[in-house]
């Protein structure tokens, strides 16, 4: 029986997500720290978020690709850890969290691998899932500066983020910021556009990439907590790491 290694797990969940000023006109530093700041205060307001979602996975060692498509939902109670879910149309298959337990489902393999948040937490997978679930602080747990192109060609905002803890599965993260979302808040002080993010790129420590896209985002609809819940179905393989 193969089991999948938690590492894989971590990257494939792994969740989890301005131009009007020219360069000129503000330092580079500022222009950063106005970025971090939309993304930061964006997520303090964020309590649940629906998103579609398109996968590419590059696998280094073999020079392949594997992708994917769905849809997400994240939900922050206040009171309790962050649940999320990860529906996938293509490869047919799920990622299920209710903020204590997490399962992942391969329906062709007839298996579903069951694993407490807490063991998730271990060997520094926090990171790896903090913005998946909007938990994590950019300032606190990375540092950060802009990609080598500062812009990508629509003028959104990309940033490469470092891990300052250790992780073996998150050796650098990669986010689009929406470069609309930046200059509202950059323009008013206000945030109107609370999940910014409009693509993540997990790097990992053998090289492989997973790039997410998020499309036709739904913030705060009041997603209910049974979302998050998964029966196991009857004849299924329950692995456990």
């Amino acid at each position: 029986m193969k089991v999948l290694p938690m590492s894989k797990l971590c990257s494939a969940i792994l969740f989890f997500l301005v131009a009007a000023l020219p360069l000129s006109a503000r330092s580079a530093s500022d222009s950063l720290k106005d970025v971090v700041a939309a993304l930061e205060k964006g997520y303090a307001g964020l309590q649940d978020v629906q998103a579609d979602f398109s996968q590419k996975t590059t696998i280094s060692a073999v020079n392949r690709e594997q992708k994917g498509t769905g849809e997400v939902f994240l939900k922050r109670p206040a009171s309790a850890t962050a649940m999320f879910r990860f529906d996938y149309a293509k490869p047919k298959q799920q990622i299920v969290s209710n903020g204590k337990q997490l399962w992942f489902y391969l329906p062709e393999n007839k298996q579903v691998m069951v694993s407490s948040v807490a063991d998730m937490s271990k060997g520094g997978n926090t990171i790896a899932l903090s913005y998946l679930t909007g938990l994590g602080n950019v300032s606190r747990d990375f540092t950060v500066a802009f990609s080598k192109d500062q812009q990508d060609k629509h003028g959104n905002y990309q940033l490469l983020l470092i891990p300052k803890k250790v992780s073996p599965v998150l050796v650098k993260l990669q986010l689009t910021i929406s470069a609309k979302a930046v200059e509202q808040f950059m323009s008013s002080g206000d945030v109107k556009d609370i999940f910014p993010v409009i693509s993540s790129t997990v790097h990992d420590a053998t090289g492989n990439q997973t790039r997410i896209d998020y499309s036709r985002v739904r913030v705060n609809k009041g997603l209910d907590n049974g979302k998050f819940n998964f029966k196991i179905p009857e004849g299924v393989e329950i692995v456990k790491p």
